[in-house]
């Protein structure tokens, strides 16, 4: 099967190139220059992926990326910034508006395929190989095969990171993981590499989606100097 990537950078000579890195990995690319014109494209035909620069003119990359994320229909669309803004603080806007992963340029090429191609494992893992249709843990419930995570309150949808961090977490109820050993388990990244940053955000998002007060987590707990549980003791 080949994926559809949208690439969006506003750079040519940076999208030509990202353009003919993927398609020799055997991606099928479209590339946009704008991000007005990103919208368009991907309500003509939605990508399996989005490679989305943040800096461009007009629209940037985080308004693009909350723009998808606020639609239903692209919820699924794992999302990867590729951009100079390489400081924490940019990374974090960045995964607050939904981003599921983020490489600063200059980046290298073979770096970009491995992260692209754990990217689209993650969101298309259903579909190529057997899983439980569903996880409870006390009163949580998730959906394996529509990504929705029901609480007593709510009925939320994941977006595809934020539904492989709650899985995993789910599976395994009441363990404690460290940010390292999520980001080696859900993100794929070798022992030692990876941004906490990344795991705290998204643990964030999550929260703010199924907690009644997020301030005080009552499913996704943090267990002080050792890291992340969802315990049925607890709930």
């Amino acid at each position: 099967m080949s994926y559809g990537i949208l690439v969006v950078d506003d750079d040519e000579d940076v999208a030509e190139t990202i353009e003919r890195s993927l398609q020799r990995a055997g991606y099928d690319v479209r590339v946009a220059h704008r991000g007005a014109d990103a919208l368009d494209m991907a309500r003509q035909r939605q990508p399996d992926l989005v490679v989305l620069d943040i800096m461009m003119p007009g629209m940037d990359g985080v308004e693009v990326c909350r723009h998808l994320r606020a639609n239903p229909d692209w919820q699924g669309v794992p999302i990867l910034f590729l951009t100079a803004k390489g400081e924490i603080g940019d990374k974090i806007i960045g995964f607050e508006a939904g981003a599921d992963d983020y490489l600063t340029k200059a980046f290298d090429l073979r770096e970009l395929e491995l992260r692209v191609r754990a990217l689209l494992r993650r969101s298309h893992r259903g579909q190529e190989e057997p899983f439980a249709e569903r996880i409870e843990v006390g009163p949580l419930v998730l959906d394996c095969r529509t990504y929705e995570l029901a609480t007593p309150e709510c009925q939320v949808l994941l977006t595809p990171v934020e539904y492989e961090l709650t899985k995993h977490l789910m599976s395994s109820p009441g363990r404690v993981f460290s940010a390292e050993q999520l980001l080696q388990h859900v993100w794929d990244y070798p022992p030692g590499t990876g941004m906490p940053d990344l795991v705290r955000v998204h643990i964030k998002n999550i929260r703010e989606k199924i907690e009644p007060n997020p301030r005080e987590p009552r499913y996704l707990k943090n267990i002080l100097r050792r890291g992340y549980t969802i315990s049925p003791d607890s709930l």
